[in-house]
């Protein structure tokens, strides 16, 4: 249980080593599901102990925290089983994990899954198999054949465990998991199921002539127009169409499961406040969107020192490392999919590319591709773009967790 120390969890574990109140060879992890708001604090709060010496750590807004864990303001509950649960060693939270039974999800793919997120724990194997066990008997009891994770309500949360590019500028909606945490799966069983890749490129890179004669060739069509923004008040209108076109263009994609337009409308007012128009790009077609990109100046540097509390002071450091930023990080995008391949992405990326240099953006770095997203990875990947960070989504066939 060194790790604990090391980890520095705080004046109470420091306080009962002195006293001798806590006995390493005795502390048996305790499983506790999360019923009252004493074990839901527990539960938001610990990654914040133990990634207290991890200096590359994104913390979450605990406001949107809170919000996120109430079935009464995430609607995601709604159509979701769900349990969470905290491990505790001598009444001190040392771990916590979430299971999630996604019946529309499981229904449309004909699938009898489970999946586990918001998985952390110190650096203790115990922990992490009791903690994988607990989830594991919990959803063989519903029925379950297998379980997959890390991974959310969707592809809209953190999905998959980091396994390199640990000193990379971390991202919003992506984990900020240990190096060891994959290792705990692994260990158990778990294998690979699919990884997510992020790439980064620099501004000044030289275009492919190819690049640029499918834009050129999209923009003399006249077939297609693009709309560019100087107001959020000019963009609103439009963002639930283009979260309409996401239903429409990612429902192929592992994990996805389509909005309704109350789910909508959420993520809307979440992303609303922090989305600068200058980097959304939409093309039409006859007055319908077709495609359309948004880019998010990172933000992490500001959410970092404000330790992910916007009072009294975090709004200004966040807001603040926006405008600081150079990194411009591509938060979602879509073509019609009988679009695709039409030249449409590279005409708004490179729109994008120019609002980027104007604010005097370094480099642009994608949110996390799926590695069978092939069409998007070539893109990508003839800018000569490398990949930079790597998240792994695990799963094992329950049958084989049954006595663990």
């Amino acid at each position: 249980m060194q790790a604990i120390i090391q980890n520095s969890v705080g004046k109470e574990i420091v306080r009962n080593l002195v006293q001798g109140n806590i006995n390493f060879h005795s502390m048996k992890p305790e499983i506790r599901i999360v019923n009252n708001r004493k074990i839901l604090r527990d539960f938001i709060k610990l990654p914040a102990a133990i990634h207290a010496g991890h200096l590359n750590w994104l913390p979450p807004i605990y406001v949107d925290e809170w919000n996120f864990f109430n079935p009464k303001k995430n609607r995601a509950f709604s159509h979701c089983e769900t349990i969470l649960a905290v491990a505790y060693q001598n009444n001190i939270p040392c771990g916590r994990i979430m299971g999630i039974i996604h019946h529309t999800y499981n229904q449309q793919h004909n699938e009898k899954s489970a999946r586990f997120g918001f998985f952390d724990c110190y650096d203790d194997q115990e922990v992490a198999e009791s903690l994988l066990a607990f989830i594991s008997e919990w959803a063989i009891g519903k029925g379950m054949k297998n379980l997959t994770g890390p991974f959310g309500f969707s592809d809209k949360d953190p999905q998959g465990f980091q396994i390199d590019g640990f000193g990379d500028l971390p991202m919003i909606d992506t984990n900020c998991n240990l190096p060891y945490m994959p290792a705990f799966l692994e260990n158990a069983g778990f294998e690979k199921f699919v990884d997510c890749l992020t790439y980064r490129f620099d501004l000044n890179l030289l275009l492919p002539e190819v690049y640029l004669r499918a834009s050129q060739r999209v923009e003399n069509s006249r077939r297609y127009e693009i709309i560019e923004f100087t107001t959020r008040k000019k963009l609103r209108p439009y963002i639930l169409p283009v979260l309409r076109l996401t239903n429409e263009t990612y429902s192929h994609l592992y994990g996805f499961y389509p909005l309704n337009e109350t789910e909508m409308q959420d993520l809307a007012s979440r992303y609303m406040p922090v989305l600068n128009p200058e980097f959304v790009k939409i093309i039409t077609s006859n007055d319908e969107i077709v495609a359309y990109v948004i880019g998010l100046p990172n933000m992490s540097a500001g959410i970092m020192k404000a330790r992910g509390r916007l009072f009294p002071v975090g709004w200004y450091h966040i807001l603040r490392s926006m405008k600081t930023a150079t990194q411009l990080d591509l938060m979602l995008g879509a073509v019609r999919p009988d679009l695709q391949g039409h030249g449409l992405e590279i005409w708004m990326g490179l729109k994008l590319l120019e609002s980027a240099k104007k604010a005097n953006f370094k480099s642009i770095a994608t949110h996390l591709i799926l590695e069978t997203n092939t069409r998007m990875r070539s893109v990508v990947e003839r800018l000569n773009a490398p990949i930079v960070k790597r998240f792994r989504v695990y799963s094992i066939e329950l049958k084989q967790k049954q006595n663990v």
